[in-house]
């Protein structure tokens, strides 16, 4: 699966400018002024991965050639500035919000950084403000998806009077002003809404952009990054300067901020650990690759991230630890020397597995 993230926040708060450091290009224009993307901006991003490379080194030592690289991705959303009032047709209004319901996980860019410059919207900088405005438009969206739902009549299956119970009880969360997330946290009930796809069941990671001298302070005059976990700290404008320089500079810039990685492999991590997601890796001359799964996942079904055909004709799984991959130089060593499991479809794969699949005719 590929990961889709959608970068959300008042207007002005700094989410084209990070998605522009992102992306490590200018794709979104940026403007002090609101509504400068009026059309969600999509970028695909390698997900960094330093283990990839060390396959691809092996694999050109035992047979010669070094073969691509095809890392894991995650396609980033920066969807238009919300406002206050969106669920009622305000600003870009329900354009904006169908956009962030085709995401797995929500970003939220908060301001912490003070610019005259750049125009707030709701006046001046307050962070806790901006984060119940965003919170309750989504919550009001929300409502209005659970509003147009409709009583089953009584000659209806168990499953849809179930579904039914659970609404009712969804309703008089989100009116209590609560996210659909915390009232609902039984597995099977959240099945009963799948759907409905809900803004507020998805889970959220706070982006607070500061300014560059708040990146040593983190703070603001009304909330601590601390009170808004799960949150990564980031300026904007810096990771922006940073993705214009070549890569052995990052990494000195990097040091002088007293950062050992990038805004975009922070974001990446977080939402791998919130979305409970890993990589698997294959590795042969044709190519070395990393492949997304749900942490859990089993044999059979991995192999059908590949190729269904992996998983109709399944036979086995060939694993291997990254590390002995790599110190024993590929897979025949690895055999040679009984590191190579051979496992069945009920596997449940970690991450960093090699992987070579068996398949039958």
């Amino acid at each position: 699966m590929n990961l889709k993230v959608g970068i959300i926040g008042l207007p002005n708060a700094g989410k084209s400018t990070l998605f522009n450091a992102l992306l490590k290009k200018q794709v979104a224009d940026v403007a002090p002024y609101p509504f400068c993307t009026i059309e969600p901006n999509i970028g695909v991003v390698p997900v960094p991965d330093a283990r990839l490379e060390d396959l691809a080194k092996v694999v050109e030592a035992t047979e010669g050639t070094k073969p691509p690289i095809v890392p894991a991705v995650v396609e980033f959303v920066d969807i238009a500035g919300l406002v206050k009032g969106a669920s009622q047709g305000e600003g870009l209004g329900n354009k904006f919000l169908s956009h962030i319901r085709e995401v797995h996980l929500i970003v939220n860019v908060l301001r912490f950084f003070e610019d005259p410059s750049v125009v707030h919207v709701a006046g001046e900088v307050d962070v806790l403000r901006d984060k119940e405005i965003i919170e309750t438009e989504l919550i009001l969206a929300d409502l209005q998806t659970i509003n147009k739902q409709i009583e089953p009549k009584m000659n209806t299956t168990k499953e849809e009077r179930a579904g039914w119970e659970v609404i009712r009880k969804l309703k008089e969360g989100l009116n209590a002003g609560n996210p659909a997330s915390a009232i609902i946290t039984d597995p099977d009930e959240r099945k009963l809404l799948r759907e409905l796809n809900l803004l507020t069941m998805k889970p959220v990671l706070y982006v607070a952009n500061v300014s560059e001298l708040q990146m040593t302070e983190q703070g603001n005059n009304n909330v601590t990054i601390e009170q808004l976990q799960p949150a990564i700290t980031v300026c904007a404008k810096t990771e922006f300067e940073l993705a214009s320089l070549p890569e052995n500079e990052q990494k000195e810039y990097l040091q002088e901020l007293g950062l050992s990685v990038a805004a975009l492999d922070r974001m990446i991590q977080k939402a791998y650990e919130m979305l409970g997601l890993i990589s698997f890796l294959t590795a042969r001359v044709k190519e070395v690759r990393a492949w997304t799964v749900e942490r859990g996942v089993q044999a059979l079904q991995a192999a059908g991230v590949i190729h269904t055909d992996f998983e109709k004709k399944f036979i086995k799984a060939d694993v291997v630890d990254f590390s002995d991959f790599v110190s024993l130089m590929g897979w025949q060593k690895c055999r040679e020397e009984g590191e190579v499991r051979s496992e069945g479809r009920g596997y449940q794969i970690q991450d960093g597995d090699v992987i070579e699949f068996k398949i039958g005719t």
